[in-house]
């Protein structure tokens, strides 16, 4: 049998971005070509794990899979052979076989991944901030972690491995902010119980009362915002474009958190999104804060990711 070769596997990671997120997709596109390219890699695989999961198409149209524990076992049963170095046959795990092998990736960091589809398909519910951060941490903080080693960080940067996964959890809390109604509709609130028994809300329906809602938008936005500037001060450690790349995703998503936090109680009324002129405009500042970036301590009281 023929399997295709590694231009042909970034090919169709490429499309891949560009159907799943055009913010990330935008970012990307400041890379130098290597790195861009393990990027694009490394969200095939981080995509389709999430399609397989939720029963998706590129993040789009998640619906309540009957069979969870099963769509598990696949993510696994397929990480497994990637990362054994072996052909798949998927392109999203061969592309994941391809940027591990090329960028010393700890193995770790996409079991850690798949822990936190274990606990969707296990129906986990946050109780507290500290359990939304966990959960925040193992489906995007550690996503930061990886990028940051496909820009070249090293493996045993501890400080700045930190930094990355920042970035990570301030996206997730933005992508929970934004996204209440539509997890809400497919049987999901990543809102923390005790958050939502301060406002007079329940897990069951945190869409009941849009005014007290719009408090805990606020409060993820606000979350979001500060893991979004530790991360900003941690850009020091990349290259420029690496750290251009990375302040331009930044100022798009934290958008996305700051407009929540805007619209108020009126939020979910309609999607949260960030035009083409203000994706243009985030990497336009991008572009001088990279130029002017220096290193700055890590912020105190932050939630710190589990070694």
């Amino acid at each position: 049998m023929r399997y295709p070769g590694r231009d042909a596997i970034v090919a169709t990671a490429g499309e891949s971005i560009a159907r799943g997120s055009r913010s990330f997709a935008a970012a990307s596109k400041l890379f130098d070509r290597e790195t861009r390219e393990r990027a694009w890699l490394l969200y095939a695989w981080c995509r389709r794990c999430d399609d397989i999961a939720d029963g998706q198409d590129h993040g789009h149209g998640m619906t309540i899979v009957e069979d969870p524990q099963a769509r598990l076992a696949e993510i696994r049963e397929r990480t497994a052979a990637a990362l054994a170095g072996e052909w798949v046959g998927d392109a999203a795990f061969d592309a994941l076989r391809i940027v591990a092998a090329e960028t010393r990736m700890p193995h770790r960091f996409a079991w850690d991944l798949i822990d936190g589809f274990a606990l969707d398909a296990e129906g986990w519910r946050p109780q507290s901030e500290d359990d939304l951060l966990r959960y925040c941490y193992h489906v995007a903080g550690v996503v930061g972690c990886m990028m940051a080693v496909v820009m070249g960080v090293a493996p045993e940067d501890e400080a700045v491995l930190d930094r990355a996964c920042d970035l990570g959890l301030a996206f997730q809390l933005a992508n929970i902010a934004r996204d209440i109604g539509e997890d809400a509709a497919a049987g999901r609130c990543y809102l923390p119980a005790d958050w939502l028994a301060e406002v007079g809300l329940t897990p069951a329906n945190p869409l009941a009362d849009p005014a007290a809602l719009a408090i805990l938008g606020t409060r993820l936005a606000d979350r979001a915002e500060a893991y979004e500037i530790s991360a900003r001060g941690g850009a020091a450690a990349l290259s420029f474009r690496s750290a251009w790349a990375v302040l331009a995703a930044a100022d798009i998503y934290g958008g996305i958190a700051r407009k929540v936090r805007t619209r108020g109680a009126k939020a979910w009324d309609s999607r949260t999104t960030t035009s083409g002129g203000e994706k243009l405009a985030a990497i336009t500042r991008a572009w001088g804060a990279a130029r002017k970036r220096a290193p700055s301590p890590r912020p105190a009281g932050l939630w710190t990711r589990p070694r």
